[in-house]
């Protein structure tokens, strides 16, 4: 029993170190938002949020990933949650009741916005440190979870 007890530990303390590597930095939530904006300029809007929709494509990395919004907080692009696409939240609050959206279309250049979301890998309600880029009429986002 003890082997077996020993054994358990073991594996869930070389997981959970290793879970936490794989949690982006706000350094690379910011880059991928500096990418995905340079993207939207070159390729436009339907490629890019075509690709920012991709689950496996560039946009998206274990639990950083893209998502864009209208100036009216309307979602055009969600690489995280793609229920959210086509839904107008500029009235959503996170569990403590910020308005985050509010706080994201008001960004009029380049900017950070902090709220609380659910980290799509970890399924836990985690704090998110998101850097949001204006690109015309859209929003482009990406955050980085703080985990633990």
């Amino acid at each position: 029993m003890a082997r077996i007890l020993t054994a358990i530990l073991l594996m869930w303390l070389t997981f959970v170190p290793a879970q936490h590597a794989l949690a982006a930095t706000p350094e690379q939530a910011k880059a991928m938002a500096e990418r995905a904006a340079v993207y939207l300029k070159k390729y436009g809007p339907e490629k890019t949020f075509a690709a920012i929709e991709d689950s496996l494509g560039q946009f998206r990395d274990h639990d950083l990933y893209v998502f864009v919004h209208d100036t009216t907080g309307l979602v055009v692009a969600h690489g995280g949650y793609a229920t959210l696409k086509g839904k107008n939240t500029i009235g959503l609050t996170d569990i403590d009741g910020k308005p985050f959206v509010k706080e994201i279309v008001s960004i009029k250049d380049t900017g950070w916005v902090n709220y609380k979301w659910q980290n799509p890998v970890s399924k836990g309600l985690e704090e998110k440190l998101v850097y949001v880029i204006r690109v015309g009429p859209y929003l482009v986002c990406s955050g980085a979870y703080k985990s633990g």
